[in-house]
């Protein structure tokens, strides 16, 4: 989905998107956008702290259970 539609989506909702929609990204394959979203979660749950997780990670949280 293109920046213009997702905009024209919230909008015509009248809601107004709260998050700059610099994240969208146009992948030009299956194999490409397989390897962009597994990067971002690796991010995600592995190098990104999160402030409900009291400054943790979510692989690390879940490691120190078991």
């Amino acid at each position: 989905m293109n920046r213009e539609v997702h905009v024209r989506f919230w909008e015509s909702a009248e809601l107004r998107c709260s998050a700059p929609l610099d994240y969208l990204k146009e992948y030009q394959s299956v194999p490409e956008a397989r390897a962009g979203i597994e990067k971002y979660f690796r991010f995600y749950n592995q190098e990104r702290l999160h402030q409900s997780l009291d400054y943790r990670t979510p692989a690390g949280l879940y490691l120190a259970r078991g």
